[in-house]
């Protein structure tokens, strides 16, 4: 081969990885947009809970309707990008999700605002599927793809711990609407950009037939399953009110499996998709960080009486610590490997929330909050990423939109479920200690939750430790990044910084 068409070859190899650089920057900030509004609404809780008059318990329906829909619905997403393909999907889901925030921001009543928010939990779970999708099909397998995956990760990570400040920001500046608005003009930056950059394929042959009965029992069985532990708050786990949706929504789990199993021709989750240890414990370790943040925008905000915008900020260094644990993981991946990095992880997540316990109306941000959750939060940026790498390794690629919203649904479910678990615990203790003073009270109830979370996080390391193996062709792709990768490893780190 000659000299000229070698270096011609080489050339177009540069300008098709460089041209990789502006389609990860739109997935990233997809993907930071829909995680955001998991967490943005915490700060904005106590000013919508006054505007709009909910009680304290329907306040987290604030929260659940989007991530309840957004879980429920993540996977038949998924499947509409394997099979309809992940261009048209990801612009459609970004034009929904970003028509329902403006709807959620003109919200006038309750009811209104609560239907909203479950059409943008729709929404993100038809987008984000696909911006994962996008970056496991874009990139090679190896270290250029574990980089791209982990800048991924660090941007949904970043939207889920920056949405307090953000949330400070915006509420107390401009009102609770806000947090909704920002997303009209995220979204119609990432609809412009996307037409230009991602490419537009769909896979061939591929039957455009989706299972909606798959999609409507399993979101049916687990907003059930929530609504029955929302109402042990108030009516106690053997009363009929608790009883019943948890017992119509295990029959709803049953049917979804059959339907599955038995029934729909191109299943919403094939269960052979099960068989993949790593998959399993990756959706394992998803849903095992429960839902830290919302208990410490309360304590920070109704116990240590801060404003929005100081809640906001004391959010900042675990912003920034996800951030750059999520960065280093794919890297110590390469290293020593994903189930040393993942178990490590956990362990550190674990110890940063077992140092939350024992929070009280007389602490404060610097000696309370800040060790604690500093460690949570790079815990967790060093245990989801590599969790991530090597779940969607172990996929074939006419299965990484399923996937995807498999590993999502796990996340999301975790925190929509640990939400209600640990508000129902909590609010259990404030109640029993209701004798010692308010704010005792409720720091009471915030510490058992605490405990409880830092239990579950250990043993989720412990599972890691024990039971996730990695295949060595793997292994040995995640160490040996392919040469001509290079350029583009360099290119993402500055991107990210």
């Amino acid at each position: 081969m000659s000299v000229t068409a070698t270096t011609q070859r080489t050339s177009g190899a540069a300008a098709r990885e460089g041209s990789k650089t502006p389609l990860l920057l739109i997935v990233c900030l997809a993907q930071f947009m829909v995680i955001l509004d998991v967490s943005i609404v915490n700060v904005a809780l106590p000013s919508i809970h006054d505007g709009l008059g909910f009680s304290t318990t329907g306040l987290q329906w604030v929260v659940n309707a989007y991530t309840l829909t957004f879980a429920g619905f993540l996977m038949l997403g998924g499947r509409c990008a394997d099979l309809l393909g992940r261009r048209r999907v990801f612009l459609a889901g970004t034009a929904l999700f970003s028509l329902s925030s403006l709807a959620c921001a003109l919200a006038d009543s309750r009811g209104l605002l609560l239907g909203a928010r479950a059409l943008q939990g729709f929404g993100g779970a038809v987008l984000s599927p696909a911006t994962l999708s996008i970056v496991t099909s874009s990139f090679r397998a190896g270290a250029e793809r574990n980089r791209a995956v982990g800048l991924w990760g660090a941007m949904g990570a970043l939207g889920g711990s920056s949405g307090a400040l953000l949330g400070g920001l915006l509420t107390q500046g401009l009102g609770w609407p806000a947090i909704f608005a920002v997303n009209v003009p995220l979204g119609a930056l990432v609809i412009a950009l996307g037409l230009r950059v991602i490419p537009g394929e769909r896979p061939q042959g591929a039957a455009r037939n989706f299972d909606v009965a798959g999609a409507v029992l399993v979101t049916a069985s687990l907003v059930s399953l929530t609504f029955g532990i929302v109402r042990t708050d108030t009516l106690g786990w053997g009363s009929t009110g608790v009883l019943v949706p948890l017992v119509a929504g295990l029959a709803l789990l049953a049917a979804f499996l059959w339907v599955e199993g038995r029934v729909a021709s191109a299943p919403l989750v094939p269960l052979s998709i099960l068989r993949f240890r790593e998959l399993r414990i990756a959706n394992l370790l998803y849903a095992s960080f429960f839902p830290v943040w919302f208990f410490l925008t309360l304590y920070v905000q109704e116990v240590l009486h801060l404003d929005a915008i100081q809640a906001g900020l004391c959010f900042l260094p675990m912003t920034l610590s996800i951030f750059v644990a999520s960065q280093l993981a794919p890297r110590l991946v390469g290293r020593v490997g994903a189930r040393v990095v993942i178990t490590g992880g956990m362990t550190v997540s674990a110890v940063g929330i077992a140092l939350l316990v024992g929070v009280a109306p007389g602490g404060s941000y610097a000696g309370s909050v800040l060790p604690g959750a500093l460690l949570s939060a790079i815990g967790m940026g060093f245990s989801l990423v590599p969790a991530t790498i090597v779940a969607m390794q172990s996929l074939p690629a006419s299965q990484s939109g399923v996937g995807s919203g498999l590993l999502n649904t796990s996340r999301l479910m975790g925190g929509a479920l640990g939400l209600a678990v640990l508000s129902t615990i909590a609010d259990a203790q404030t109640r029993a200690d209701a004798s010692s003073g308010a704010a005792h009270a409720l720091t009471s109830g915030f510490d058992v939750a605490f405990a409880v979370g830092a239990g579950v996080a250990l043993a989720g390391a412990l599972l890691a430790g024990l039971r996730l193996r990695i295949a060595p062709a793997a292994a040995a792709e995640a160490a040996s990044p392919p040469p001509e990768a290079e350029a583009q490893v360099e290119e993402g780190e500055a991107l990210a910084a």
